[in-house]
């Protein structure tokens, strides 16, 4: 089959991945009734909070396996990589259905599904930016989305198995289903060759908009100032957005008074404009390039969390628009950054490149939960740390334009040499 033709068949096969491993969003599911079976095991008073480590663990390990993954992606192809990666992801959360401690949790939660998301969610979205070069910020968009939409779709599943027949089952059952997904789908999977342009399209020339850049390693990506402007908009940009899925159920219950049951909707409608956002935000900046849109992603962040910040327990209204805020936010953030760091780095070692990018997603992973945490434990309420996550939205938005002046200077000084040479 025409690759042209048969890139659109590893795609949807990346997607069905990527569905299974974005599972980690509906932590907030799990966490409560976790929290309860635990304390009845181990006689602990434990709560939600006292989980979220295991969640921040898996959001900051996942770069180890990325960058690695993504190194041997780049050489051999992604689909050794994504099986063994499906076979932790699944294999981690089968475990977790037999954990015992907090401890155990983080080790298989954590640690061994956390490492198994990295080694997948490198792999299938810098292999399909590879194979649409023409497409690039959608497919980015769409690739992501995926792995957001699974918070769409699990926490109402979960929910029920948890509640026909409790959280240790609910682990159980769904792992299985996503060892067998993840691995099945691997085999459709193939590795981008180096030389692939699609029928039909050609690649810009520098100086065209787009330019084609040139293919940077790690190194050359570290060597650039305009990587480290990039990696903290990353920080900045999914601070909110992690902090504010790790615990949307609870936030919901406790600050707006919803039942159990309305909570879980919540975590629904994050997630549907998180998956929402990731689309968009992919097929805009092809139009409007990668940076404006991310300008206007941070300046969402900020009205979402103002739009958190004023709600409470008469404010329903208020605060469900808050949260479909940031989820709209969080969700073009992380449909953009795949395809804008190709952009300024090339394709050609995006698999490793993007694994150092996600670092930043990793710090926001662990500062992000463990911030609101601390907060909720301190003053009984999450308003000062919505305040903190609005300071790193505005600075994501300074971000945006030290970008912009630091792409003109760049320009500035490359043409000076060639003025010279005239």
């Amino acid at each position: 089959m025409e690759l042209t033709k048969k890139r659109w068949i590893i795609l949807i096969a990346s997607c069905f991945i990527n569905l299974c491993i974005g599972s980690i969003y509906a932590w907030s599911v799990f966490a409560a009734p976790m929290a309860a079976y635990l304390s009845g095991l181990t006689g602990l008073s434990l709560t939600p909070g006292d989980l979220a480590i295991a969640f921040t663990i898996t959001n900051s390990v996942g770069p180890i396996t990325m960058i690695s993954g993504g190194w041997i992606n780049d050489r051999f192809g992604p689909k050794r990589v994504i099986l063994v990666g499906g076979l932790l992801f699944g294999g981690g959360m089968i475990l977790s259905g037999f954990a015992t401690s907090v401890s155990f949790l983080v080790l298989t939660y954590g640690i061994v599904l956390g490492l198994g998301t990295g080694m997948v969610y490198g792999c299938t979205i810098s292999n399909s930016i590879k194979f649409f070069p023409d497409k690039r910020g959608l497919v980015g968009g769409v690739t992501t989305a995926a792995y957001g939409l699974s918070s769409v779709i699990i926490p109402p599943i979960a929910n029920g198995l948890i509640s026909s027949s409790g959280v240790k089952s609910a682990f159980l059952i769904i792992g299985s289903a996503f060892l067998l997904i993840i691995c099945s789908a691997s085999f459709f999977i193939e590795k981008c060759p180096s030389d692939f342009v699609p029928a039909g399209w050609t690649p810009k020339l520098p100086g065209t908009g787009r330019s084609l850049k040139g293919d940077k390693d790690w190194k050359g990506m570290l060597a650039s100032p305009l990587f480290y402007v990039m990696i903290l908009l990353l920080i900045s940009g999914a601070f909110a957005g992690l902090m504010c899925t790790s615990q949307a159920s609870p936030i919901a219950q406790k600050m707006v008074g919803l039942s159990a049951a309305a909570a879980t909707t919540v975590v629904s409608v994050l997630a549907l404009f998180n998956t929402g956002g990731r689309i968009l935000a992919g097929y805009i900046s092809d139009k409007i390039g990668r940076i404006n849109t991310l300008t206007f992603a941070s300046l969402l962040s900020v009205v979402g969390l103002t739009l958190l910040y004023i709600s409470g327990a008469n404010s329903v209204a208020t605060f469900y628009i808050g949260i479909s805020v940031i989820g709209l936010s969080f969700g073009s953030l992380m449909g953009v950054f795949p395809g804008f760091t190709a952009d300024q780095f090339g394709a050609k070692n995006n698999s490793v490149n993007y694994g150092i990018m996600f670092i930043g997603f990793a710090l926001a992973g662990y500062f992000g939960p463990s911030i609101m945490k601390n907060v909720y434990s301190a003053d009984g309420s999450y308003q000062r740390a919505f305040v903190i996550a609005a300071i790193f939205g505005i600075t994501g938005i300074i971000l945006t334009f030290v970008y912009k002046w630091a792409v003109k200077y760049q320009a500035r000084t490359a043409a000076k040499p060639q003025e010279a040479s005239i």
